[in-house]
């Protein structure tokens, strides 16, 4: 009898049988991330969430937003380090939602990968369910599809989706910002997950610098400093909202501060920021000297040192900085609203950055 060589899914790359372990491994972790509102467990078609729990609002007005990590995934995979990323999906996801003023609920992720080592994608959603855990949202679901033939063995790529709630008559935005609101930022955990397609050419292309190289700016190696996950400012923002009047946020990703700044300006006034307020951390030096980056393009790129920012009435600043010192946040005033010149932009960033 001749033997049987007829096609199969695993002939053609994708092993069922690991998928099916790397699930055991994370249910652990998806366990940790949940919320009293979520129905059931890990193992359905579909996350269920019991819609219930918003009869308490008025008018609930549901928020979503969706994104990914972008190339900092590759210094994770050239790492082998895999459980801080997810922390860096979640700060992107849950942190547009609280913008706008909307408790993160829950969310879903999905891992791509060339091929599933189970270890490996559990270490991942034990990342992404970390910083659900951080964000105060559940981690419902996910989906780990595998691309043989699409993506080498060791390439993976994760984005998420989440879903928030608001009042409506608390909704933040653009229409609430008025003439005489202070800009408090608050300052990064480093470069968060975004530029990294710069940083990786500067540091990598065209320095040449190993992830294992000690750099005494930063206290600790290249790799390290590079895989520090994005700070999740999703309970402190709520926390404002609790304790005094807030008229807007704005979560400082690809664009820098000025041009993200600007989505919450109204066209008839103008934010000023003083960069003189605070220092940059030292990544952001590193990249622009050995790169020749001029300071235009890095903060058109990079955070600067800042992840968010809340505009609030000159009342609010003192219970505001208040607020966020007691949770161990570094804030501070860095700027104001004012009218808007005839040819002014949105968004100036005046002076030099102290240090």
């Amino acid at each position: 009898m001749s033997e049987n060589t007829g096609a199969s899914y695993a002939a053609a790359g994708v092993d069922i049988e690991a998928g099916d372990r790397a699930v055991e491994l994370m249910k652990e972790w998806v366990g940790k991330a949940t919320r009293p509102e979520v129905v059931g467990g890990l193992g359905g078609f579909a996350g269920l969430f019991d819609a219930s729990a918003l009869k308490r609002y008025e008018r609930p007005l549901l928020a979503s937003a969706t994104d990914g990590v972008g190339t900092k995934v590759d210094v994770a995979r050239r790492m082998g380090v895999y459980d801080t990323i997810g922390h860096d999906l979640v700060g992107m996801v849950v942190d547009d939602l609280v913008v706008c003023g909307a408790e993160p609920l829950f969310m879903t992720d999905y891992i791509c990968v060339g091929k599933v080592f189970p270890d490996r994608v559990a270490a991942i959603v034990k990342g992404i369910a970390e910083g659900c855990v951080l964000a105060g949202c559940a981690l419902v679901g996910g989906e780990t599809a595998e691309h043989p033939g699409l993506l080498g063995e060791d390439e993976f790529d994760v984005a998420g989706a989440g879903t928030g709630v608001v009042e409506a008559d608390r909704l933040l935005g653009a229409d609430r910002i008025r003439k005489g609101d202070v800009v408090i930022a608050m300052a990064s955990s480093g470069l968060h997950s975004n530029g990294y397609s710069l940083v990786r050419h500067v540091l990598f292309d065209r320095a040449g610098w190993a992830l294992d190289r000690e750099v005494p700016e930063f206290g600790r190696t290249l790799g390290e400093e590079l895989l520090e996950p994005t700070r999740i400012y999703s309970l402190d923002c709520l926390a404002l909202t609790r304790t005094t009047e807030v008229h807007g946020f704005s979560h400082v990703t690809g664009g820098g501060l000025a041009n993200n700044l600007a989505r919450v300006v109204p066209d008839h006034l103008h934010a000023t920021v003083d960069r003189s307020t605070w220092t940059p951390g030292a990544v952001f030096g590193t990249v622009g000297e050995l790169g020749g980056v001029e300071r235009l393009e890095l903060e058109k790129t990079l955070n600067m040192g800042v992840g968010m920012v809340a505009v609030v009435p000159e009342g609010s600043v003192d219970v505001a900085l208040t607020t966020l010192a007691d949770r161990g946040l570094d804030a501070w005033v860095a700027g104001g609203i004012v009218e808007r010149g005839e040819h002014a932009e949105a968004v100036e960033l005046t002076g030099d950055y102290a240090g």
